[in-house]
Formats: C-alpha cells, structure tokens, sequence
C-alpha cells in the first residue's frame, strides 16, 4: 500500500511522474475520472484550512469522486477515539484518506491501519502537497526543475523548509534555508536531504546569512513566522526573523528573473512585503491554484500504484 505521508515518499522518478500527471491535469481538468462511483475520499481538517480544503474538494469532484469532510474538533481523533480505530472505520467508508493534523506519528499510525491510501495534507514536521504544487508552479514559470537554485527564508526548522529541502533534492534542485541559528533544521531532515542530493546531482544546505542564501537564485520563498501552534511566540519573532523579511532589497540579490513564492496565509509588512507579494515576480496565485492540479495527480497516482 502506497502513502504519501511525506516529501521522500516519493523517488526522483516517481515525483517526476507526478508533476507530468498534474501538468496533464492542469490543461485537462475534467478528462481524468479514476474516482468515478463516485468513490468517496475522506479529507479530515484538525487545523485551520482555506486552500488545503477547497483545493482537495475541487480536485476530488473534479476526478469524479465524492469529497467526504470530517470536521477534526467534532471527531477528536486521539481523544474520543484513538487514531487507530478511526483509521479502522475509515479505511471502511472510503478509497482513501487526506488528513490536515498536527504530529506526524499521527498520520503515520493512520496511514498503519487505514487500508487505503493515506495523503498527508499537513503535519507539524511536512507540507508535501504544497510542495508538489510549488514544484508544478517553478516548473511552469523555468522549464526543467534540476539544477535550480532555490532559498527559503525564516523559520527553518518549519514543516515548510523540511519539505522544501527533501522536495528540492529528489528534483535535483540546489536549496538552501535560512533563518536564525536557534531556528535551524533538524539534523536528520538536513542530513537525509543531503543523502537525497547526493544521488540527484542537487544540494541541500541551511545559512544564517539572508543574503548569502538568497544570491543568485532561481526561486525565492518564505512563509508566515508564525506557524500554527506558536502564536504565544508572535513578538519574539517579529524581532528574531526581522532580517529575514522578504522585501525589494534582499530579493534583488537574486537572479534578476528569480520568482517568488508564498503558500499562505501571507502578512504583509512582516515575512514578506506587499511590494514583493503583489510584485511582478510573484507567483502566489499560480501556485494557490496549484495544489488542486498536484493534489488529484498525487491521488491519482497513488490509487494507480496502491
């Protein structure tokens, strides 16, 4: 049984495969109907959402499924019941689960016992669906993806620069992140990115040096200093990430036709600028739209290869 609970589930061939199946998609969104039944996928939000739950919905009728929502409060996976029950009942009712939660034991023990394919749609370590449809949208705007290099500025021990970094090195991209030393990735995701990178021909690094990470890049990104679960922490980091901030004069270091990404929700004036967010080079909404195309052709995919 085939899961995608995390950015190296995929090989480098594997997620090639997929970004060519949601470019497909893209251009012919409502040819492909491997849901048709219609086949019912359970998306399950224990976290605030707008695009992770409206992309999933879009994309799973688009296919000719039936998107089954599960309000997280109301079901209190782990309290009411454990994970692995839920994951019982589930696996009963539906093809396949999408799951919007917090620690990744939680999406693995369901992945375990659900019988079906299991999608992770965000946990407190990854954000693999985002960076499938951020890798669509580089690919969209620069061709082929190897070679690239790519910074992502701020919170580098983040569930967004984990994935970045093990996303980028399976495509063969160079990456680097950057934020403040206490804000630094975690050992094994950095080592198992650079074990990636060295069999794709990329690399993956961490700097403390905005600009240094940011000179001649292809892509630049960012994401909100604040991820969900650390709002108690918003004025020490406002002070801690301020040289991170992604306005006109970092992002000048770059390629003078490097793009920039945001996954949203974006606070102007703090991680990024409006300048930059609503600027030329920003491809924020190309890569909103994305997650629906990417997202159908990794449940696609898996339903293919379960």
């Amino acid at each position: 049984m085939r899961h995608f609970l995390r950015d190296d589930d995929l090989t480098p061939a594997e997620q090639a495969e997929v970004l060519e199946l949601a470019a497909a998609l893209k251009a012919a969104p409502y040819d492909a109907k491997p849901l048709a039944g219609p086949r019912t996928v359970a998306i399950i939000f224990d976290k605030p959402t707008l695009r992770t739950q409206s992309s999933f919905a879009a994309g799973i009728a688009e296919l000719g499924g039936f998107p089954m929502t599960v309000d997280g409060n109301l079901a209190q996976i782990g309290t009411r019941e454990s994970v692995a029950d839920v994951a019982r009942v589930l696996g009963r009712q539906a093809s396949m689960v999408v799951w919007r939660t917090g620690d990744q034991s939680r999406i693995d023990e369901m992945a375990h016992h659900a019988g079906v394919p299991v999608v992770n749609a965000l946990t407190d370590q990854y954000h693999p669906c985002q960076l499938l449809a951020d890798l669509q949208t580089i690919r969209e705007q620069k061709g082929e993806l190897a070679g690239l290099k790519v910074a992502f500025l701020g919170d580098s021990a983040s569930n967004m620069a984990n994935s970045f970094l093990l996303a980028c090195a399976t495509a063969a991209m160079h990456v680097v992140v950057s934020g403040p030393g206490e804000y630094e990735p975690t050992a094994a995701v950095l080592d198992r990115a650079q074990e990636i990178a060295g069999r794709t021909g990329g690399s993956a690094d961490f700097s403390r040096d905005p600009v240094a990470a940011v000179a001649g890049a292809d892509v630049v990104v960012t994401d909100t200093w604040l991820s969900m679960g650390k709002e108690a922490e918003a004025k020490a980091r406002e002070k801690v990430f301020r040289d991170w901030q992604l306005d006109d004069e970092l992002l000048a270091h770059a390629k003078a036709d490097a793009i920039v990404l945001h996954c949203l929700p974006a606070y102007r004036g703090k991680e990024i600028t409006a300048e930059v967010l609503d600027g030329p080079k920003s491809v924020v909404w190309d890569e909103a739209e994305n997650r629906r195309h990417a997202q159908k052709a990794i449940l696609a995919w898996l339903l293919e290869h379960q």
